[in-house]
């Protein structure tokens, strides 16, 4: 005899609920979901070491509206290539990154809304800056007491300027040399002055006497345009996306902050203020706070 409960499994609610699962089954087929199409992914630079500039192209086979790419614990952004599905990117591997294989996070959105994203290992290769030795004005190895709080004050504007993010690309195509003079102190020595220790020469210089033409390397916003205590008359331009020049001992300014400038714009004339041994311009570039070597970011986005 069968118990009275097992026929509860039988009553009309129940047979619906027990097989309704298989109808809906029936009636809208369970589909896979396509996996959005890969990236492709490629890099330039003159070479993988602590200081150059990387420039990364995304290939995708649809087009996408927005990437952007994590590595180094640093967030770089992309801009489309033109007449292609392509996006570019400048990677900064600053000055004392250590050597080892280092992944590329790449996440893009197609026009599609869907997202993509890919992997590419950029392996650093170890590099031995050198170290030189120099004699200058005290007062600028160790700064008297008096100078300290505008010190502080400069390096804290300096730093949020470095730190801020102009969302769109500024520049447009190669970047030069914003002097004729040959590169005389290369990027990332270590400095001796004095007979002490002072911190690693983030930038190149270039050899220009007093008066000579100091040329913007690339378009963009200037964003600092003012004596400073170790740089002297500085110049500081805003490329967009996280891109800035830096140039100093300018012995004359001749624009504004806030002033849109050109490529070949005149910017004011070469000198020997502030921190010197003698007239030349400094040249620093910094990429999302990376310290970059300036004629590595021109070797990148040399016109092929």
């Amino acid at each position: 005899m069968v118990p009275a409960s097992s026929f509860k499994a039988f009553r009309p609610g129940n047979i619906v609920r027990l097989f309704a699962p298989v109808f809906f089954a029936l009636l809208c087929p369970y589909v896979q979901p396509v996996p959005p199409e890969e990236l492709a992914v490629t890099h330039r630079a003159r070479s993988l070491q602590p200081g150059e500039v990387v420039l990364l192209t995304v290939e995708c086979p649809q087009a996408i509206k927005d990437l952007k790419a994590t590595v180094f614990g640093k967030a770089f952004w992309f801009f489309p290539k033109p007449e292609s599905n392509a996006w570019q990117g400048l990677i900064g591997i600053d000055g004392e990154v250590k050597a080892g294989r280092y992944p590329v996070e790449i996440r893009a959105t197609g026009i599609d809304g869907q997202p993509r994203h890919a992997a590419h290992i950029l392996e650093i290769q170890g590099k031995q800056f050198p170290t030189r030795v120099l004699s200058v004005d005290e007062k600028y190895v160790t700064p008297p007491e008096s100078v300290q709080e505008r010190i502080k004050l400069e390096s804290q504007r300096m730093d949020q300027l470095f730190a801020s993010h102009t969302p769109r690309r500024l520049w447009d195509g190669a970047f030069f040399v914003p002097v004729t003079g040959a590169a005389t102190s290369g990027f990332g020595r270590r400095n001796i002055l004095n007979g002490k220790p002072r911190s690693p020469h983030w930038g190149t210089d270039f050899t220009a006497e007093v008066g000579t033409p100091v040329l913007s390397p690339n378009s963009g916003t200037v964003v600092l345009a003012s004596e400073l205590y170790f740089s002297g008359n500085t110049i500081i331009i805003d490329h967009g996306l996280g891109l800035f020049s830096f140039l100093a001992h300018l012995s004359r300014i001749s624009v504004n902050e806030g002033e849109q400038v050109k490529t070949g714009q005149l910017l004011g004339r070469a000198g020997a203020t502030g921190r010197v041994t003698g007239p030349h311009l400094h040249w620093t570039v910094r990429l999302a706070g990376a310290r970059v070597d300036p004629l590595s970011l021109i070797a990148a986005l040399a016109v092929e």
